[in-house]
């Protein structure tokens, strides 16, 4: 099986589909993401790209809301927070501060820029 990601004019992800390997395999039954696309795009029109779960195919798998990025050919996740930075290996998103390593449970505060511990109750 084969995952793919429909995308619009902006390159945002609006749906991801799984595309059975019959439907995206050429004559020798190697798998190509053009055959794949072409499939998709006969059945319900618009633009696709392929994605994994593994992150072997444009670095992170695609979700509903995700950027396409031509340049880097990865799928983005939306930004979090107004003050996280895209990391340019992982294509994803880091906080400024790190997240503490000291085995609590913190939420991202925006208005303090810093990670806040998660009080559980009795």
């Amino acid at each position: 099986m084969a995952h793919f990601a429909r995308i619009d004019e902006n390159n945002v992800v609006t749906q991801v589909v799984v595309v059975a390997n019959k439907d995206t395999a050429d004559a020798n039954g190697v798998e190509k993401e053009h055959i794949g696309a072409a499939f998709l795009e006969k059945l319900f029109g618009g633009v696709w790209k392929q994605t994994s779960y593994n992150g072997n195919i444009r670095k992170n798998y695609a979700g509903i809301g995700y950027t396409y990025d031509e340049g880097r050919d990865a799928f983005i996740p939306p930004q979090p927070f107004p003050s996280w930075v895209l990391n340019e290996d992982t294509c994803l998103w880091d906080a400024p501060v790190p997240y503490p390593d000291d085995g609590q449970m913190y939420d991202w505060d925006e208005g303090t820029v810093s990670w806040v511990q998660i009080e559980l109750g009795d």
